[in-house]
């Protein structure tokens, strides 16, 4: 803005007053910063009238540009607390995101995945040295104790769509979903407990879904043993990279207007696509797997489509779906 007020300056005096580049550029200077030195000649009506509206404009810029260099100047001192500004400040335009509270083992796989679907979210940790070592433009954090109200309004909880409360401590997790809950009645919330006794109070306290890490750690170890090929496929669908992603669960509303009932024959995915239909759910939340050709996609439901990352990528592209 200051360097635009000043090439205004320099061009008006001199396409108007006819002055030489030089005298041009003196004038603009001495009226941008009002230092009140005469003119370098008498200047006419229309040079008046250009003037005045030019020093009006230097007062406004000039001044706002004072104040953003002082306050630059002032925190370069403080470079944490301008960070964290614009931290905030990236945060608070954040809409229908995601809180993850505690960037540990389970945290930080649950940040990977959703950076490869490309979702918004933001990190509550209270470990400052977790923080700094892996804050970046992809993981937005916010140093405090989940459990505090005031940490879970800052991370936007008012707005967000889910909280995936994944601290060490299955107290700590059924605090942060008894506040969540409070404070965001639509809020989904998954939880992660270490203890069996645990599952059923994150249930009661206002958790949508709880994850025990160390059941389901077992259970895979054992199936490795005992179906082993299959596990090893099915750990391959786990995404690792948003070019890897081999499964995709998509609204019928995305897919065709269901005002005028589809079946999976009618949108025959595997031939446009090369997908395959592996799963759909209906509108009241039930499950059917490897769905008939001809079930009807009522609306509200969804299908879980299995392919190829080109494939997927293929069928996002057909029907627009970010």
């Amino acid at each position: 803005m200051l360097l635009l007020v000043i090439l205004i300056g320099v061009f008006g005096f001199k396409m108007l007053s006819g002055y030489t580049w030089i005298d041009a550029i003196y004038m603009t200077v001495i009226t941008v910063t009002t230092v009140g030195f005469g003119e370098v000649q008498p200047l006419d009506t229309q040079s008046k009238i250009f003037t005045v509206f030019l020093i009006l404009a230097s007062i406004v810029i000039v001044g706002y540009a004072i104040s953003i260099i002082t306050e630059y100047i002032l925190s370069k001192s403080n470079y944490e607390e301008l960070k964290q500004k614009k931290m905030q400040k990236k945060i608070d335009s954040l809409k229908n995101h995601i809180i993850i509270c505690g960037y540990g083992r389970n945290g930080s796989q649950a940040a990977k995945k959703l950076i490869a679907y490309e979702k918004d979210f933001v990190v509550i940790e209270k470990d400052k040295e977790i923080i700094d070592k892996f804050q970046s433009e992809l993981v937005s954090f916010i140093q405090g104790n989940a459990n505090e109200d005031e940490i879970l309004l800052q991370a936007g909880i008012d707005r967000a769509s889910t909280l995936i409360s994944a601290l060490p401590n299955d107290a700590d997790n059924l605090f942060v979903v008894l506040s969540a809950r409070q404070i965001n009645k639509d809020l989904t919330i998954i939880s992660r407990a270490s203890q069996q006794t645990s599952y059923n109070k994150l249930k009661l306290a206002g958790a949508n879904n709880v994850i025990l890490p160390d059941m389901i750690g077992g259970d895979h170890m054992a199936s490795l043993v005992v179906v082993p090929d299959l596990i090893e496929f099915i750990d391959n669908l786990s995404i690792v990279g948003k070019a890897n992603i081999n499964i995709e669960e998509i609204a019928v509303e995305k897919l065709y207007n269901p005002s005028t009932i589809k079946t999976l024959r009618d949108l025959d995915l595997r031939k446009k696509t090369g997908c395959n239909v592996i799963g759909f759910k209906d509108g009241q939340g039930d499950y059917i797997v490897n769905p008939e050709a001809d079930i009807e996609l009522v609306p509200k439901s969804k299908i879980i489509v299995l392919g190829r990352p080109e494939q997927i990528k293929k069928l996002n592209s057909l029907y627009n779906i970010q």
